[in-house]
């Protein structure tokens, strides 16, 4: 039945104004309308009471003057209680599902501004006068009609119409059809018109304003800067493990036979790799799930203080040489480090290797230093830390002299010839995650060929002390 009436162009079909008027999108609009009336209801009963009070007790259901009175004291209740939170959504969500209006031009959630609030005040007040209105018109309309329509067939309907007041004395009964389709039909249009005109405010009045964007704008970005803490962990993470697992692999199988003593070796940094590598998936699945970084069950982020050596030994497991050379101290005490500048470190070395190991060739340069300042660390004769007391602490110089220092990476070997099947690109997900990590904390990234080889070098300032 919809489709006949929205029917356009067809030989003998309906006009097109005939869709528009009685078509689905019509029909629920008009539903909408009615909603807005029976939402307008508690106001006007609560209105009904002042008026007739004002009156003197007179009924404003049995009288008109009354009945407009109320109605017009209503809509300003209406207003002032649209101005609490859940009025938008409400309003949001009745709009999406019976006005047809295209939910990327609404806002989503509770009005945050003043602005925003009056807006949806008048939004509220707008549907529910309308619908009020739209619903007395389908109350009172139909029945008078079909009374019309049925006059020149059922005997006495005259007599009662024109007591009424209903019709003239010289009303033609017989002309009585046609003044009733012209109501259903006036009816129609004005519902029809009713709602085009509610759809087309939806958007302007019920749309998001400068907070609401912002916050939508702030959200998506928080949502992003999640998603790339995500990609970056699992990257490194796996990505470093699966490389260097398949190098210990082939590393093990070249030598089966000649080197039982590596092949052991390598088994066992095999089992260590992947040991650690499921620990570290299992605290990403962890905050992807649950949304928490920090549970107890999950095993703790790797830090260059604590974990560089089992780095070093399980890339040196697959055959691959490296040198590492590390300032303070040939064993790198890097405990003082502040705790997320001692995380991004040690995922930037560990991205630095893997691209060692899947792009270029062997040995494998590493240099760790502190620039610029007082290197914390260094003790003198006494046991006094270079930048603080006896226990370690940094002084009021050691502080300020933090701000002054850097922590710089710079890894260094040999590129595959280019056309290789080793070659190595100019840059994947792995160097822009790590050019991410530095920029959290200020620093910079840069990679690219030096020197006839490879060279990765990233710079962490060490302001901002531990986090």
């Amino acid at each position: 039945m919809s489709g006949w009436w929205g029917a356009k162009g067809r030989a003998g079909g309906p006009r097109p104004w005939a869709g528009r008027v009685l078509g689905p999108r019509a029909r629920l609009r008009w539903a909408h309308q009615i909603l807005g009336g029976a939402l307008l209801m508690p106001y006007f009963l609560l209105a009904q009471v002042g008026v007739g009070m004002a009156a003197g007790g007179g009924n404003a259901f049995t009288s008109l003057p009354m009945s407009l009175a109320a109605y017009a004291a209503a809509l300003p209740l209406a207003a002032v209680t649209a101005v609490f939170g859940p009025v938008r959504p409400l309003s949001v969500t009745a709009v999406r599902a019976l006005c047809d209006v295209p939910g990327e031009g609404l806002a989503e959630g509770p009005a945050r501004s003043w602005a925003a609030r009056g807006r949806t005040s008048a939004w509220w007040t707008l549907h529910l006068g309308v619908g009020a209105v739209v619903s007395g018109m389908t109350l009172a309309v139909p029945p008078m009609a079909v009374a019309l329509i049925g006059l020149p067939f059922v005997g006495g309907w005259r007599e009662i119409m024109l007591e009424a007041g209903w019709l003239g004395g010289g009303t033609d009964p017989y002309a009585a059809p046609l003044l009733g389709l012209a109501l259903l039909a006036g009816l129609a249009g004005a519902a029809a018109a009713a709602g085009a005109l509610l759809a087309r405010l939806a958007p302007v009045l019920l749309g998001p304003a400068a907070a609401d964007r912002l916050a939508a704008a702030e959200e998506r970005a928080a949502d992003l800067a999640v998603r790339n803490r995500l990609a970056r962990e699992l990257h490194d993470s796996v990505g470093h493990a699966l490389s260097a697992v398949t190098l210990q692999a082939v590393a093990a199988r070249r030598v089966l036979d000649r080197d039982p003593a590596f092949v052991r070796e390598a088994l066992a940094a095999i089992e260590d790799t992947t040991r650690r590598t499921v620990g570290e998936l299992d605290a990403v699945l962890g905050l992807l799930r649950d949304g928490d970084p920090a549970r107890p069950d999950t095993a703790p982020a790797p830090t260059l203080a604590a974990d560089l050596h089992g780095l070093l030994a399980r890339t040196r497991a697959t055959g691959t040489t490296v040198t590492a050379r590390q300032d303070p101290g040939p064993a790198g005490d890097w405990s003082w480090l502040p705790a997320i500048t001692s995380r991004e470190a040690y995922r930037i070395v560990q991205e630095g290797l893997t691209n060692a190991l899947r792009h270029g060739t062997a040995p494998v340069e590493l240099r760790i230093s502190v620039r610029g300042g007082k290197a914390a660390g260094h003790h003198d004769a006494g046991g006094r830390d270079a930048g603080g007391d006896r226990d370690g602490r940094q002084d009021r110089d050691g502080r300020e002299d933090r701000r002054d220092r850097e922590l710089e990476v710079v890894m260094t070997n040999p590129q595959a010839r280019p056309g290789s099947r080793e070659a190595r690109t100019t840059g994947g997900r792995g160097l822009r995650g790590a050019a991410e990590r530095a920029a959290l904390l200020g620093g910079s990234v840069e990679a690219g060929p030096y020197g006839g080889g490879w060279r990765l070098r990233a710079v962490l300032p060490l302001a901002g002390g531990d986090r």
